[in-house]
């Protein structure tokens, strides 16, 4: 597991810059509307989650976000740069884990910095840092198949961070574990989340991941999508899930999500394919 880094909760930046900015971002593939209006502003070094219905572009505006997609409208920027193609600024992590085989985890963690030509021993140091921060340490020269499936998430996790990127983007990151080691995930991830000093925006199917682990939640609505409500958590990290007022915010996400799933399913029963 991760070192216990958080030992005191993370203080809030209250007037952190804005990392991530969307203006009227719209997204269609062919007669399909997918995104309609997604408009928000994400601070530096916050931790977003974003939640929705299923199939309402979730995941879309995050690969948009990443650059692996162009909008059909609207504007997405990190720094205040125009998004149009991936960088080395946006680490991804996906919900498959996409290792190598034949690669140990310290190569598998290298492979990118090896692409982009950094010297065997730099790419190796910053490698270790990251292994050493996933709580991967003694494993370096052990290869997937013998890993367990959350060890094999914090090697894709380890190698994303590898490239120091200033943004994070987890797409369902825990929906291939079991609930033990989700469990033993979501609390590792929030201690290194202050470690990193990263922006994070994660999307996730899970209200209680949401909101165990955010600053904010992003609702989505039913497609075409826009951001129906933007829930703010105020608590302390780390969190845990016997906190009342964790359980009154999951309340809360949970009533404006599932009108969102009622009315979804009404859109597909008067207009089925």
């Amino acid at each position: 597991m991760l070192a216990n880094l958080a030992t005191t909760p993370f203080p809030r930046m209250a007037n952190a810059k804005p990392k991530i900015v969307a203006d009227k971002v719209r997204m269609s593939f062919g007669r399909v509307n997918a995104i309609e209006d997604v408009t928000c502003t994400i601070g530096e070094q916050e931790f977003v989650s974003i939640i929705g219905p299923s199939g309402c572009g979730k995941s879309t505006f995050l690969y948009l976000i990443a650059g692996f997609e162009k909008s059909s409208g609207g504007t997405i920027s990190v720094n205040g740069t125009t998004v149009t193609r991936p960088g080395p600024d946006r680490g991804v992590v996906f919900q498959e884990f996409v290792l190598f085989p034949w690669r140990t985890v310290l190569r598998n963690i290298t492979l990118g910095l090896e692409i982009q030509k950094v010297p065997r021993r730099e790419a190796e140091e910053r490698a270790r840092k990251w292994i050493r921060l996933t709580g991967l340490s003694g494993f370096e020269d052990a290869y997937p198949a013998t890993l367990s499936g959350g060890m094999k998430q914090r090697v894709a996790i380890a190698r994303a961070l590898t490239y120091e990127p200033e943004v994070l983007l987890l797409d369902e990151p825990f929906g291939a574990l079991d609930v033990q080691t989700k469990n033993y995930m979501i609390r590792d991830l929030q201690n290194l989340w202050i470690e990193a000093n990263k922006t994070i925006v994660m999307v996730t199917h899970s209200v209680e991941e949401a909101v165990l682990m955010a600053d904010r939640v992003l609702v989505f609505g039913a497609r075409p999508s826009s951001i129906v409500a933007d829930v703010r958590i105020d608590l302390p990290h780390p969190r845990t899930v016997d906190d009342r007022r964790l359980r009154e915010y999951q309340a809360e996400v949970t009533a404006v999500l599932s009108a969102e799933v009622d009315r979804s399913m009404s859109l597909e029963r008067a207009h089925p394919a």
